[in-house]
């Protein structure tokens, strides 16, 4: 999930361990990690994101520099189909998941983004300012 955002920070036990305010707009993108998923998915979500035409003008993150604060998110992968109470079978397990959200922050290092990242398992308190608003799921 891609969000514009004005500002986004992420909290653990009290301490902001990642935040990025952009001078204009930034993206905060929320990752869950599926079983199918592997590097070559989270290279293409990577560059994907990177040159997403969400900001002002049409613009992407490439174009201007935009920041971007990266949060794994199992949640996002919860099936609730069957009952009031989530099921995270979907979500790939710690030892998958882990690299892949790191595989995905470092692809976008790697195509020159500025890319902050939360605590991946932690307990965390993620605030953000969402700006239009614009919130995109984007599936591998």
């Amino acid at each position: 999930m891609v969000q514009r955002v004005t500002e986004a920070a992420v909290e653990v036990d009290g301490h902001t361990v990642a935040r990025i305010d952009p001078a204009g707009q930034g993206l905060l993108v929320l990752l869950g990690v599926g079983h199918g998923d592997d590097s070559a998915v989270a290279d293409a979500l990577a560059a994907k994101v990177w040159k997403l035409r969400i900001l002002d003008d049409e613009r992407s993150a490439s174009d201007i520099g935009a920041p971007i604060l990266v949060v794994s998110q199992f949640t996002l992968l919860a099936d609730t189909r069957k009952s009031r109470r989530p099921s995270w079978s979907a979500a790939a397990p710690r030892a998958v998941a882990e690299p892949l959200v790191d595989a995905f922050a470092d692809a976008l290092r790697g195509l020159g983004a500025q890319v902050e990242t939360g605590h991946f398992g932690a307990h965390m308190r993620v605030s953000s300012v969402n700006d239009g608003p614009v919130t995109l799921l984007l599936e591998s």
